[in-house]
């Protein structure tokens, strides 16, 4: 995964609501709000070391999970071979375009590659 912050933001859109709801509201307060461990502690009338431990336990528990299931690893597979797809078509629908080919099949086939390529996108 790219960055610490970026892969936080994924386990956390993956695995936010298996999360207890403390977990979850100082994990959220901490990388989406920006909110600093004082800040977090003031608020919620506890410790800086208890803010921390509640998300380092978070953490610790999506990433656990993220390590048996590997699904952000296959979505993230799976968004490159759509990638791939996507371009193929484009390829294809271009080649069928700049050739003057008056070949319907080859255009439809191009634009039911697209479709199925965004049909599954919207399904992730």
């Amino acid at each position: 995964m790219k960055s610490q912050a970026y892969r936080m933001a994924l386990l956390f859109d993956f695995y936010g609501d298996l999360l207890t709801d403390r977990q979850r509201e100082f994990y959220d307060l901490y990388y989406n709000e920006d909110l600093s461990l004082a800040e977090i502690a003031e608020n919620y009338g506890i410790s800086r070391q208890g803010v921390r431990d509640v998300i380092v336990r978070a953490e610790a528990a999506m990433t656990e999970i993220e390590d048996k299931t590997h699904i952000i690893r296959r979505f993230q597979r799976s968004q490159a071979a759509l990638d791939a797809i996507d371009s193929a078509a484009d390829k294809l629908l271009d080649a069928v375009d700049r050739r003057r080919y008056d070949d319907a099949e080859l255009d439809a086939i191009g634009r039911s590659i697209k479709e199925q390529t965004a049909a599954l996108r919207r399904e992730q």
